[in-house]
């Protein structure tokens, strides 16, 4: 039995198998529309989620599938004091599967190691969201064609940004990638990421806080809103949360094959008027993220492709 709790726990050799089943579940929904018939997911949602928890749940009906589980805390036996430990052991008598989204870093660890079931870590504090890496790597590899010789920038709040941190971790696995760091000095990317994920690799980046300077040179552009719920004082968030806005007049600076992902949601940080260009990608990745979830799922749970 097999749990993802870090987006490190595939090789590359494994995503890769994973993004190629995705890709062919793209291409042929209807062929998977029964492979999980009988099968349950738990859905453990600690934290509010929109297209997380939704994603999940329409990738597990897309497979034939049901759903059962939560979407807060409030609602589940955790208001009461119930443990993790506890609730995913009860959990494991009920379904075959179990996606757990929690603002504790380690409690998706804690749930699998006294899980009888896989779990999936779906975002735990600002630490991890693995999920939410494969469906970043698909997009860039689809659009793109490619994972590797490629520059990423990554924009906003790269402190508290646990998909920033995840994709990190991902790409410096491929080769000739390169990084432009886009935040103010205050939401710049953690100590450990720097020295032991970037200087560890010998991975090329910068650290800027000029989103104009950087868009010319960019193959990927990855925009992240600043959480208000990961500030301790709301001064704060306010200060910073309009620090980079893009626009029409930004993407006029950006290579014609360039393009605009983002996690969701987002809140001011991408205008509007850049949805209508066609290097917004942001909203298909989001549907990419249904395809990642359902290869997963059925590789979890040792489903066969079918032929």
């Amino acid at each position: 039995m097999r749990h993802l709790l870090n987006p490190l726990d595939f090789t590359v050799e494994e995503t890769a198998q994973l993004l190629d089943l995705a890709g062919d579940i793209e291409r042929n929904p209807s062929k998977y529309a029964h492979v999980c018939d009988g099968k349950k997911l738990a859905t453990l949602f600690y934290e509010p989620s929109t297209r997380t928890r939704l994603s999940f749940e329409a990738a597990m009906l897309n497979l034939g599938g049901s759903v059962l589980g939560f979407s807060s805390a409030d609602s589940s036996s955790a208001a009461k004091g119930e443990s993790v430990a506890d609730t995913i052991r009860v959990i494991s008598c009920y379904a075959d599967i179990c996606a757990m989204r929690h603002p504790k870093e380690g409690a998706p660890l804690v749930a699998a190691t006294h899980s009888t079931i896989p779990v999936i870590n779906a975002g735990d504090g600002g630490h991890q969201h693995p999920t939410q890496t494969l469906t970043d790597l698909l997009s860039i590899r689809s659009l793109k064609g490619r994972l590797d010789n490629l520059t990423i920038g990554l924009c906003g709040d790269l402190k508290f940004g646990r998909t920033v941190h995840s994709l990190i971790n991902a790409l410096v696995r491929y080769e000739n990638i390169r990084f432009v760091l886009i935040s103010p000095p205050e939401l710049r990317i953690p100590e450990y990421i720097r020295e032991d994920v970037l200087k560890a690799h010998n991975i090329d980046f910068v650290e800027i806080d000029n989103l104009d300077e950087a868009m010319p040179e960019l193959d990927i552009l990855y925009m992240t809103r600043v959480q208000k719920e990961r500030f301790f004082n709301e001064e704060d968030y306010i200060r910073l949360k309009d620090c980079y806005i893009l626009d029409k007049k930004k993407m006029k600076l950006a290579k014609k094959d360039m393009f605009i992902l983002h996690p969701l949601p987002r809140v001011n940080e991408i205008s509007v008027e850049v949805d209508n260009d066609p290097r917004a990608a942001y909203f298909k990745q989001a549907q990419y993220g249904v395809y990642v979830r359902m290869a997963l799922i059925m590789t979890l749970l040792e489903v066969e492709k079918p032929c």
